[in-house]
């Protein structure tokens, strides 16, 4: 049986937080320690936290369920995910590579700010990568560059990653940019992102980007991405959308994104 950590949610009533100030507290050799959901460095350290909190108890099914749109959205367009050379933006300890693998893509890459990902994904899921870069998107060095540009990307995944300043803006856009022209981005975004009340800076970037000229929709899909700590439906879209060209530096300028 795995070991289960002795984990406890705040008693505070999570819609008076932002998710990404949700916190728990986590019981270890008699001391309770209290971390926000988005400490991952803490959570990643841990084996088997990660899985225990967002998926046993709060039931996550976004890598499931953007795989599988992905994969729906190829089959439409006759082209094998098979042949795909993925990137996987906010990679994590590999929960999302581990389902892209299962569909058999080509070649798959994982890319986290922070090395307890790496350390994470290597210890949790051995091999799942062909490689893995710890990386900060919004300052690539030139080598790291040089190495992701041979790798002739077709397609970026980013699951439960992008807003929150997980993933700013700017990294994101540097993803999409490695990607090929007709290549693929497959991502999830909570549902308020596409709502003109939110007026965060990823929101906007969003909104503009997916109805331009850059990129085609041509699947989305809201749905549950996980419950509360208080039991209640978390909503999310789910979006695939084709790359049509670069998307240029000075489109963050026209959407006020500093």
């Amino acid at each position: 049986m795995a070991f289960r950590h002795k984990v406890k949610f705040s008693p505070i009533d999570s819609t008076q937080l932002d998710q990404n100030e949700v916190y728990f507290f986590l019981e270890e050799r008699g001391r309770e320690q209290k971390f926000r959901f988005h400490d991952y460095d803490e959570i990643y350290s841990r084996p088997g936290l990660y899985e225990q909190i967002f998926y046993d108890r709060l039931k996550c099914s976004s890598p499931q369920k953007v795989a599988e749109n992905l994969k729906k959205t190829l089959d439409a367009n006759q082209q094998p995910i098979t042949e795909l050379r993925v990137i996987d933006l906010g990679a994590g300890n590999g929960i999302m590579g581990e389902v892209l693998r299962k569909y058999g893509v080509s070649r798959l890459v994982g890319v986290d700010i922070i090395p307890e990902a790496r350390d994470a994904a290597d210890r949790d899921r051995p091999g799942i990568y062909d490689e893995y870069y710890v990386e900060d998107f919004c300052s690539i060095g030139e080598p790291v560059r040089t190495e992701l540009k041979d790798w002739t990307f077709d397609c970026l995944t980013s699951v439960a990653a992008l807003g929150f300043d997980d993933i700013p803006v700017k990294a994101f856009w540097e993803a999409v940019n490695f990607i090929k022209d007709g290549g693929w981005v497959a991502f999830n975004i909570k549902e308020t992102f596409l709502d003109n009340s939110d007026n965060s800076g990823f929101s906007r970037f969003i909104r503009e980007l997916i109805f331009s000229e850059y990129l085609d929709i041509h699947q989305i899909e809201r749905y549950r991405h996980r419950l509360s700590i208080d039991g209640m439906p978390l909503y999310y879209f789910s979006l695939v959308v084709q790359k049509m060209a670069n998307i240029p530096e000075n489109f963050l300028e026209e959407c006020d994104i500093n």
